[in-house]
């Protein structure tokens, strides 16, 4: 007689368990949900307009030609690269998460309304672009933030939910500030191509700002580790 062995289905099916206990078990601490949805806004901001409506904006906006508006758009993203380490690192050396990444969070909201509303030249346009860039790096405190706020051996499991939270952003930003430029829309085309104005921008941009203003608000109300690993 033969017999279908079940060891490597039960085993499967431990291992399964014990990954969906670990995932509620992270979900638990109130600093994985401040932590999951404070980058939607930061990180939400950057790939929005980089990489989808900076450059239609500052072409149709601003005046600048194609090649222009998408080398500028290209200094944004090697600003939000370089910042990140520089604050992760300063983070560390202040030995404290939270107060670094509200003020960041801060002046990136900051830079963005400037951006968005502010009748500045392209010089300092673009200057503020890269400022605002370089402290939306902050998504380094964050994810090393989740990491502490539980114990080592969820570090995994809270790492792969934060990271969500910038994922999420551009998903969920690019398509809602593209609906709301279509409700602003004039009906100007170029080439087949719809054309906003400044205030379908400023419209379009305000979701950017408003889920920015969503986290900065959150912020404050996690827990600080002190660059400490949970127990």
């Amino acid at each position: 007689l033969a017999y279908d062995s079940h060891a490597h289905a039960a085993h499967g099916s431990r291992q399964h368990g014990s990954i969906v206990r670990g995932m509620a078990e992270v979900l638990s601490y109130r600093n994985t949900w401040i932590l999951l949805i404070t980058p939607i806004g930061v990180a939400g901001a950057i790939l929005t307009f980089a990489g989808l409506w900076g450059v239609p904006y500052l072409r149709q906006v601003h005046g600048l030609d194609t090649r222009t508006a998408a080398a500028i758009t290209s200094l944004l993203l090697i600003a939000w690269a370089v910042g990140g380490p520089v604050l992760g690192a300063l983070s560390e050396r202040l030995g404290r998460r939270r107060p670094l990444y509200v003020w960041t969070t801060a002046a990136a909201l900051t830079g963005w309304l400037v951006v968005i509303f502010a009748p500045i030249p392209i010089w300092l346009l673009i200057v503020t672009l890269l400022f605002t860039g370089l402290v939306s790096g902050n998504l380094i405190i964050g994810f090393a933030f989740a990491k502490e706020s539980v114990p080592a051996r969820l570090m995994g499991t809270a790492s792969g939910i934060c990271n969500m939270g910038p994922l999420l952003g551009g998903m969920l930003l690019q398509p809602a500030v593209g609906w709301v430029l279509d409700a602003h829309w004039l009906g100007a085309t170029v080439g087949g191509a719809r054309v906003y104005d400044a205030a379908a921008y400023q419209a379009g941009f305000s979701l950017m700002a408003g889920c920015l203003l969503v986290s900065l608000c959150l912020i404050p109300f996690a827990k600080e580790t002190a660059c400490q690993q949970s127990s």
